[in-house]
């Protein structure tokens, strides 16, 4: 996926809609960073997205531009509309997104890598896992930034809690053990 693909899908979603911001959560946050993104980060072919003047209206797109739709079938990903209020995200996530303009009159906001990576660690699906990952070792993601945003976010619940402590311990070994390996290899 490429900002490109999301000018597409949310040009679309301006002629249906009147709507010209949008906002981008999940893998393709990843998008709104200004360099070379992994392309683990990128594979998603649902745009995670809200209109950001108004997020309920998203939903009415669904069948136009979402999931087994027309625009689908004929560009190979889809909207998959959401509210803001779905991830877990640490306190002050909104000032934190990123806008890029896509075109004269349309823009999208992207969450920022980081805050996306919080809302990953309390998911904790496998492919969330390969995605903090991919983004740890091409540099998009600052685990200290992450970890000290997981301290500030209020999560769903205890379970959801430990399991993203759970695995920012596993990644910290991770990253500690890489470090080591590449240090090996320079001497």
């Amino acid at each position: 996926m490429r900002r490109d693909d999301l000018r597409r899908l949310f040009a679309q979603a301006r002629r249906l809609s009147g709507e010209t911001d949008y906002v981008v959560f999940g893998s393709l946050a990843a998008l709104g960073y200004a360099g070379e993104v992994p392309p683990r980060m990128a594979m998603s072919v649902d745009v995670d997205a809200y209109g950001k003047s108004d997020p309920a209206r998203v939903f009415e797109l669904a069948g136009a531009l979402g999931q087994g739709s027309p625009f689908e079938a004929e560009h190979g990903f889809y909207l998959d509309p959401i509210s803001p209020r779905l991830a877990t995200l640490p306190a002050g996530w909104e000032e934190r997104l990123v806008r890029i303009e896509l075109e004269p009159g349309l823009a999208a906001w992207f969450l920022e890598p980081n805050d996306a990576a919080v809302s990953k660690y309390a998911r904790m699906e496998p492919r969330d896992r390969e995605w903090i990952r991919a983004g740890l070792a091409g540099g998009i993601l600052s685990f200290p930034i992450v970890e000290a945003r997981c301290a500030r976010t209020a999560f769903l619940d205890a379970a959801e809690e430990q399991r993203a402590r759970q695995a920012l311990a596993e990644d910290r070994a991770w990253l500690e053990a890489r470090s080591k390996k590449r240090g090996k290899k320079r001497t």
